[in-house]
């Protein structure tokens, strides 16, 4: 399985998370080790409002020099936004979104976007938010499809974020190149068994974003009570393989549906250590670290990791073909 990562993980998107621009995560990823990058598809980083034709050309030659494939772009959208506002054309604008980000990963040498569907919202009924973001992602699926760029669908959102209802979601969109963006993290947190998750998805499934997680217990002082009232747990990343989400037997179901496309780690929320560039880097290191380990396990443990030494990993270990400059 090859390694991804993600360039969300050094965009100052929480408190006290450092900001990279594109050119240090590049050069950063290529040290590390990683085999791509996904590339957050909004400033600071890889908006397609700051890339013309020329810039296109001069980031997919620096993938290529740093020896990195285009694991995909990430695109932020939310189907379901400004239901409470029909007058305006949210909906039509955010394919119009995706539309340009397939022309942008087909221009980077890509052929995969990662997606959204929607989250609740109180102007719409459950019904209504899934047939927005079914109607959302057939149209951008169909518009994506002249680039040759499929769309793969993250369970992240409210709408369709069990493994269930992906599939039944997908099955509506009904797109040859609408497919899944699938994690183990939030089944994980739903308690979910991953093996019979993935196993349900199978061959729909082209891309996984990886983060470990752990529950962090709250209760609140209820003063008249004299006592502690349970609250909802907070949830905190930690490095992989410190947290809840069963890394191994996820990465052990995807090969054996035949998943052989990345892994893309993200740090994308607040992070234990905090948000330095020196406590980042450790966590991205020892997410290949993490995922050598599973490579090494005996084959009737073994899930399926990544991450050898970056020689002879790279050959031939491409999701993408690369074009070779004259």
């Amino acid at each position: 399985m090859k390694t991804a990562l993600h360039t969300v993980s050094y965009a100052g998107v929480w408190p006290g998370q450092v900001c990279l621009g594109l050119d240090a995560i590049v050069e950063k990823a290529s040290r590390l080790g990683y085999d791509g990058l996904m590339l957050m598809a909004k400033r600071p980083h890889a908006s397609p409002l700051d890339l013309d034709e020329a810039q296109r050309k001069e980031l997919r030659a620096r993938l290529e020099d740093a020896d990195l494939a285009l694991a995909c772009l990430a695109a932020y959208n939310d189907f379901t936004a400004g239901a409470d506002r029909p007058d305006i054309p949210l909906l039509e604008a955010q394919i119009i979104y995706i539309e340009q980000l397939a022309r942008l990963a087909a221009d980077l040498g890509g052929n995969l976007v990662r997606v959204f569907t929607g989250y609740e919202h109180s102007a719409l009924s459950h019904s209504q938010a899934w047939q927005r973001c079914v109607a959302g992602l057939k149209e951008a699926a169909r518009r994506a499809a002249h680039f040759g760029v499929t769309l793969a669908v993250q369970n992240h959102h409210d709408v369709a974020n069990h493994h269930e209802a992906l599939l039944e979601l997908l099955s509506e969109v009904d797109e040859p190149n609408c497919r899944a963006a699938f994690d183990a993290w939030a089944p994980a947190l739903q308690g979910a068994d991953l093996t019979e998750a993935v196993r349900k998805l199978g061959g729909l499934i082209v891309h996984t974003t990886a983060a470990d997680y752990v529950r962090r217990p709250r209760f609140r002082y209820e003063s008249p009570l004299v006592n502690f009232i349970p609250q909802p747990p907070a949830v905190t990343a930690v490095p992989m393989g410190e947290g809840i989400v069963d890394y191994p037997t996820f990465f052990k179901a995807l090969s054996q549906v035949g998943y052989n496309g990345f892994a893309a780690y993200e740090m994308c929320s607040p992070l234990s250590g905090g948000g330095s560039e020196k406590n980042l880097d450790r966590c991205a290191r020892r997410f290949l670290e993490y995922m050598t380990e599973l490579d090494r396990k005996p084959p009737a443990a073994k899930a399926g990791g990544a991450a050898r030494e970056k020689g002879s990993r790279r050959a031939g270990a491409r999701l993408l073909p690369r074009a070779r400059k004259g």
